[in-house]
């Protein structure tokens, strides 16, 4: 039963990420250049968290997850270094969306943003991740974590500031949810990252995390036109 849920909503949730990403892409060549960047976000999305969930429907249909280890292993480096550079992409369309609103504080926020990323990238690469083990260390996955969470609470910080903006303006803002999908992500991830080698159920709430990055990518979609 845990093969076949699992493999429909992981299928389910990668193959409508790239289409949207693609039709984004596609509505917004030429003419939307916000848009365009979103499309290309997307699909960095999906394709990226493709590396990891492809291996895992296979180990989930044929003989485990110890036997695909190191593709799991692979897939989940790449994962993490492309939902690295999501956020990084994010913060780009944050600029370009709230054009003229931010003042200065792009030029306080661009460096601090580069540098969380860079730093969650270097962690992400260091041996000691030991990443084709199925038991790789926590500590490893908690310091390579520190300067992600600190960048996702920045890119929720931002994009509430200017909802807020916008709200009291009685402007229509179509990111007006995005810091709290933000925010529900990791609020799931988290529990995940701490918790779910001593108790795998927890990894159950990697379900709703995905949820919200749908939620986003959907906000993306209809509000970039």
């Amino acid at each position: 039963m845990q093969a076949i849920m699992e493999s429909i909503f992981d299928a389910g949730y990668l193959v409508s990420v790239i289409i949207l990403g693609s039709l984004i892409i596609r509505r917004s060549a030429g003419k939307n250049r916000e848009g365009l960047i979103f499309g290309c976000l997307t699909l960095i999305l999906g394709c990226g968290d493709a590396f990891h969930l492809v291996p895992r429907i296979i180990a989930l249909w044929t003989d485990g997850f110890e036997t695909y280890a190191a593709a799991l292993g692979i897939g989940k480096l790449v994962t993490s270094v492309t939902m690295t550079v999501f956020y990084v992409i994010l913060y780009r369309v944050w600029q370009l969306h709230y054009a003229g609103q931010s003042g200065g504080s792009s030029k306080i926020l661009t460096p601090i943003i580069y540098t969380l990323a860079a730093a969650r990238i270097i962690l992400c690469l260091f041996p000691q991740n030991e990443w084709l083990r199925t038991d790789a260390p926590l500590s490893w996955g908690i310091y390579r974590n520190i300067p992600f969470v600190i960048l996702g609470l920045i890119i929720v910080i931002i994009f509430c500031t200017k909802a807020s903006a916008a709200k009291k303006q009685g402007h229509e803002d179509p990111f007006r949810f995005m810091w709290l999908a933000i925010m529900i992500s990791f609020a799931f991830y988290i529990p995940v990252v701490l918790w779910a080698d001593v108790y795998p159920m927890i990894g159950m709430l990697m379900l709703p995390k995905t949820c919200a990055y749908v939620w986003m990518v959907v906000m993306g979609y209809k509000g970039l036109r």
